[in-house]
């Protein structure tokens, strides 16, 4: 979700390839081997793979829907939402991050509405809440973009504020050793390392990489969600705020050190988030054609991954 969404409605829908990206890229950048899953999502974002199906969010709809395979179909709707993000969760149901009305919905497992969390333990509110990032021991981590925050929700429910001060706090994925957290701080185009406290506490906030340093400054980068696979390597999407950018459609694929590895290029200028098959072959991606008003129309691509 990008944490400028009224800045990103400004700007007209269309895409078109920049010279920057084959000058610094080419090595790296193709076209890939893709399909379409979802011809018109509405804003679709948040993905998660669960039990063989893709579950993911359309902003613009209020829904979690689910692709099944064959067909998309709606999972779970609210109205006002504004979904953002959404997660199969170790309790057995499915939490989505309601950016519009600032709480965290809870969805049981056939689709039903639970209360929603609205409060952690201090009485703090959720001003825009954005993403999620599960760890292993059954608890998850989430941002808050307009209150540029980190929130944790504890296997029992008890949620608690763990750091703040994040510009623009976006996409957040946990390292795969548990002891390092990544937060994609989209308005100062960079991501964020925190070392993981036994107790799930945040300390030691630090520069991991600088999207406009890897990318030598084609343009800005808004860096949005970011993932990471089993080998260790992370994906980091964005959603610029031109669909004329330089690198626009672009994933980026670093490794631990922050070196760029490769990347992945879709034709929607938008691509804001992604989450991985079982085996990693594919890279489910949701993308954006349509920055400017509603209905916001995306696709939803299941893209080769190399």
């Amino acid at each position: 979700m990008n944490a400028a969404r009224s800045g990103a409605r400004r700007f007209a829908a269309g895409w078109v390839a920049c010279s920057a990206a084959a000058l610094f890229f080419g090595p790296l950048s193709h076209a890939e081997s893709f399909k379409v899953l979802n011809a018109d999502a509405h804003f679709p974002e948040g993905p998660v793979w669960y039990r063989g199906k893709l579950y993911y969010v359309e902003y613009d709809r209020n829904t979690v829907t689910v692709w099944d395979g064959h067909a998309n179909t709606i999972f779970w709707m609210e109205k006002g939402c504004g979904p953002s993000a959404v997660l199969a969760t170790a309790r057995g149901e499915f939490l989505t991050t309601c950016y519009d009305n600032g709480s965290i919905g809870r969805i049981t497992a056939q689709g039903t509405t639970l209360p929603p969390y609205t409060r952690d333990q201090a009485g703090n509110t959720f001003a825009g809440p954005n993403d999620f990032a599960p760890d292993a021991r059954g608890g998850v981590y989430f941002t808050t973009s307009r209150g540029g925050k980190v929130f944790y929700i504890a296997p029992d429910g008890a949620i608690f504020q763990r750091a703040t001060g994040v510009a623009g706090a976006n996409g957040i994925a946990v390292a795969n050793s548990g002891a390092l957290l990544y937060v994609v701080e989209s308005d100062a185009h960079r991501l964020m390392q925190f070392d993981i406290g036994a107790d799930a506490s945040l300390s030691n906030p630090r520069l991991f990489v600088d999207l406009d340093e890897l990318t030598h400054h084609v343009g800005p980068i808004y860096p949005d969600g970011v993932k990471i696979d089993s080998r260790g390597e992370i994906y980091i999407g964005q959603t610029p705020r031109d669909v004329h950018a330089p690198l626009a459609g672009t994933i980026f694929v670093v490794d631990a050190a922050g070196k760029l590895l490769r990347t992945l290029v879709v034709p929607s200028p938008g691509v804001p988030n992604l989450a991985f098959s079982p085996d990693e072959k594919t890279v489910y991606v949701t993308a954006l054609d349509q920055l400017d008003k509603s209905p916001y129309r995306g696709r939803v691509y299941a893209v080769a991954n190399k």
